[in-house]
Parts: C-alpha cells; sequence; structure tokens
C-alpha cells in the first residue's frame, strides 16, 4: 500500500475524459489515482517511488486497434503479485480470454458503476479474497436477450417473481424490480420488454449510479446548445432515445433528488424538458426501474421521493438471491456454459457432477452473475473436457475456510458469555472490557449462530465481506480456539 496508508491506482488511459470520471469513482473509496497515457510511460511509472506502492492498475481500452495483453505480460513478468484490471467496451468476449490469459486479474465493462469500480479496487486490497473465492465483480459477458421461457430457474421464489414481471409485460405501467447486486435484474427486464407490445421499438438501459451526479439529468433528459459550459452541442437524453420503447433504470436509488423530480414529471405528463429549453418534449416512454437497495427504506430515510416511489412501484417483483434457490445451480451452471461456448474463443465444456455439489455448497454472495464469472474464469483455463472440483480452487478454498470457522467457534468457550449466549460488557473488576474484545466476540457469535455462512454474518452485522474478513484476520477469530 501506499506510503501514507491511501491506496494506489495506476489508471493507463489517453482519454482525458475518462480519466477523470475513473479517477472521481475511485476517490469515492479513498483511492489516489496516477496516469500514464500509454504503456511505455505505464511501465517506466513502475520503476518510481510510486510505482514501487502501487496496489492496482487499472488499463482502459482506449483505442480499439491497440490491445492491453503485451502490457498486462510485461507488468506480471515484473510485478507478479499486483493486481491488474481492465476496462473495456462490453460483451467483447475475446478480449475478455486474451487479457485473463495474459494475466489480468479482472475485467470490466463500461458503463461501470461506482459500487462496481470500488469493489473490484477493493478486491484487491483485501487478502482475504485471494484466499476465499471471492470474486471481483465482472460486468455479464452475454447479453443476448431471453424469453421468459429461456429463463432459468425452478425455485418457488424465482418462479412467483417471474409470474408477477410476465403479468407485468402485458401491462402500461411501470415496474419496479428489487433484488440483490447479480441476481439478474436486468434480464428480467430485457424479458418484460420482449414480450411487450413495445418489442418492435427499442430498450434503452441506463446505469444512473455510473452517471455523475452532475451530469446525471443532461444524460436522462438531453440538453439544448450553450444550456452550460461545456455544453457546444444539442444532445438528445435516453427518454427521448427510448421514445416508443422502454427505458430501464437500472441502480434507480442512486439518482440525486434534482433528477428524481423531473422523472416525476415524465411520468406523470408524458413530458421531458431538455435543459436549457423553453417547451417540454412529448415522449411515450415505458419505465421499468431496478435498484439493489429496498426503496421504501430509502424513502423512509429521505434519499427518495415518497411520491416517485409510488409511480414506479405500480407493479413490483423481487427477485430472490442465489443462495435461496441453491437448486436452481446445476441447471444454471450447464445453461451458463453453453451461452459461453458461442463466444469468440470459447469451446464447448461439461460440468462433473462433484463440480455441481461443490458450487452448491457455496453462498454466492455476488449470486448469477459472480456464478457466471466463476464459471468464464473456470472454463478460460480448463484444459480438460469438462469442469471438476479442480478447476474451482477458490471456491474450495472459501467454503473450507467457513467450515474452519465454524468448527473453532463450536469448540470455543469464552468466558465473556453467559450460558445464554448474552456477551458481557465488564470485566471481573468491574471495568468496561476492550471494545476489540466485544467486536470479537459478537463477530465469533453470529459466525456461530450462522453457521459460517459469511455473507449472512456480514449482512446481519451490517458491514462488507470484506471488512469483516479483515476484522477476522485483525482480531485473530480464525485462530481461535
Amino acid at each position: 500500500m501506499a506510503l501514507n496508508g491511501t491506496p494506489l491506482l495506476l489508471l493507463i488511459d489517453d482519454e482525458p475524459a475518462q480519466k477523470r470520471l475513473v479517477s472521481a469513482l475511485a476517490a469515492r473509496g479513498g483511492w489516489r489515482s496516477i496516469f500514464a497515457s500509454d504503456p511505455e510511460t505505464a511501465l517506466a511509472t513502475l520503476g518510481t517511488r510510486d510505482g514501487m506502492h502501487l496496489d492496482a492498475v487499472l488499463i482502459d481500452q482506449w483505442n480499439p486497434d491497440i490491445k492491453p495483453f503485451e502490457i498486462i505480460r510485461q507488468i506480471r513478468k515484473d510485478r507478479p503479485l499486483l493486481p491488474i484490471l481492465v476496462l473495456t467496451s462490453q460483451n467483447n468476449v475475446a478480449d475478455a480470454v486474451e487479457a485473463m490469459r495474459a494475466g489480468a486479474s479482472d475485467y470490466l465493462a463500461k458503463p461501470i458503476s461506482p459500487d462496481r469500480l470500488l469493489s473490484a479496487l477493493n478486491a484487491t486490497l483485501d487478502k482475504s479474497d485471494e484466499k476465499s473465492g471471492e470474486l471481483r465483480p465482472l460486468t455479464e459477458k452475454i447479453s443476448a436477450p431471453l424469453a421468459f421461457d429461456e429463463i432459468v430457474g425452478a425455485a418457488p421464489q424465482f418462479l412467483a417473481a417471474l409470474a408477477i414481471a410476465a403479468k407485468a409485460a402485458r401491462a402500461r405501467v411501470p415496474v419496479l424490480i428489487e433484488g440483490e447486486s447479480g441476481v439478474g435484474k436486468e434480464v428480467i427486464a430485457q424479458a418484460i420488454h420482449a414480450a411487450s407490445p413495445r418489442h418492435k421499438n427499442r430498450m434503452v438501459a441506463v446505469n444512473c449510479g455510473a452517471i455523475p451526479a452532475n451530469l446525471v439529468e443532461s444524460e436522462l433528459f438531453g440538453h439544448e446548445r450553450g444550456a452550460f459550459t461545456g455544453a457546444f452541442e444539442r444532445q438528445v437524453g435516453k427518454f427521448m432515445d427510448a421514445d416508443m420503447g422502454t427505458i430501464f433504470l437500472d441502480e434507480v436509488s442512486e439518482m440525486p433528488l434534482e433528477a428524481q423530480v423531473k422523472l416525476l414529471r415524465v411520468l406523470q405528463d408524458g413530458e421531458v424538458q431538455p435543459l436549457g429549453a423553453r417547451m417540454p418534449t412529448h415522449v411515450d416512454v415505458r419505465v421499468i426501474a431496478a435498484t439493489n437497495k429496498v426503496l421504501e427504506h430509502e424513502v423512509a430515510e429521505g434519499r427518495f421521493r415518497e411520491d416517485l416511489y409510488y409511480r414506479l412501484n405500480v407493479m413490483h417483483v423481487t427477485v430472490p438471491p442465489l443462495r435461496d434457490r441453491k437448486g436452481d445451480i446445476p441447471a444454471l451452471a450447464r445453461h451458463l456454459l453453453a451461452r459461453l461456448s458461442t463466444q469468440p474463443g470459447m469451446r464447448s465444456l461439461g460440468i462433473t457432477s462433484e463440480a455441481l455439489s461443490l458450487l452448491m455448497q457455496h453462498d454466492w454472495p455476488g449470486n448469477v452473475r459472480q456464478l457466471q464469472n466463476v464459471l468464464f474464469r473456470a472454463a478460460v483455463l480448463c484444459e480438460g473436457d469438462a469442469l471438476t472440483p479442480v478447476d474451482f480452487p477458490q471456491i474450495t478454498a472459501q467454503i473450507e475456510l467457513n467450515q474452519h470457522l465454524v468448527t473453532n467457534i463450536d469448540d470455543a468457550k469464552p468466558s465473556s458469555r453467559d450460558d445464554s449466549g448474552a456477551i458481557t460488557l465488564f470485566e471481573g473488576n468491574g471495568h468496561i472490557r476492550p471494545l476489540s474484545d466485544i467486536e470479537a466476540d459478537v463477530i465469533r457469535l453470529a459466525i456461530g449462530h450462522y453457521r459460517g455462512r459469511m455473507t449472512e454474518v456480514a449482512r446481519r452485522l451490517g458491514i462488507g465481506r470484506s471488512t469483516l474478513y479483515r476484522k477476522l484476520t485483525e482480531l485473530g477469530i480464525d485462530n481461535a480456539a
């Protein structure tokens, strides 16, 4: 880590606007960025004082004629443990395969949301993630829309969600899809559009969390020339792009309150007023919104407008997490492998029953997206004709770590807990126990109570998984007797 304790990112990109955006997103998570505009400068930077203390490298494929593979190989040769992330356009599976074979740690597609970028960056700092196989969030490599009858899943909760979505497809009303990151909210939105009377027109997807707050209104509603400093040309907004079709507002909970007011007007009156325009423009757009938060809670906390919530929530679809439908994993794995095999650079692979059994033991905090990424990585590196447990070393390590933690907790007999399981706050001499000791007891109790399901432990404690694993190391809980 950098000498001042702030993690340091080397961003290789020659596009000034993209550099500003990515570095600003990284700064939200406490990262400091240094820049290189070309591979030669980047390699030279690695030998500087800052370069010696780098925590990660992010390569933006700024030119379609320049492939990052050679610089990845060179960096990997000189700095074998330095995490290397690659940012590129969506659905470029062939480049993803080549970059990973060259030694890239992760592969992210534009537009990248702040949460996904920061999760990928922070995972490079968390050594427990390297052991556990908590893969960094990659965007889906396969984006071809599926019809409702092509979506894989037989769990009752999931089928109930699909039934509501199918019913919503035939209506003209807005739809709100809630669910954790990676459960497939966009897949369901695409199915709704494909089954609707608007299927012959466009579905425009917008990631509200990936747009800087000061540009959200311009992106969604457009602007006239001269509307603000830097507005040299007129821009048509996403709503006008989606006229007569569907707009999918992903991460709608991240929309600034000012933009929420304008969105409410679109839903109420069917009118969009671009920045700087004198008169509004009528649009006919079906709105599907999605969020990985509970929007009702966001309303209660004052972060989301109540009137807009009720306008969006006419039809409500809740997609269950993968850990609640583990019986779907075998069918999902085979389905995803079959789709991966159609992509450039990939081949058809089977998967053994032992491997499927292993996958079903994992909690999948990243849900279907994480399962797809695990299969993608395994398929890229597999040398046989079928995936076996050997192809999933990180998943195996995670399961073993969880079992180890549960065993230690079950065997532990801490004097700081009474027979009821309550945690003692005072020492025998009447003084308050150190906070670190109390915190360690709380974490031990949670791990035992939830039988080592670390995603659930982190969720109940109100912290991230990477934070939880860091605390395990700091407090020595994984070695607790």
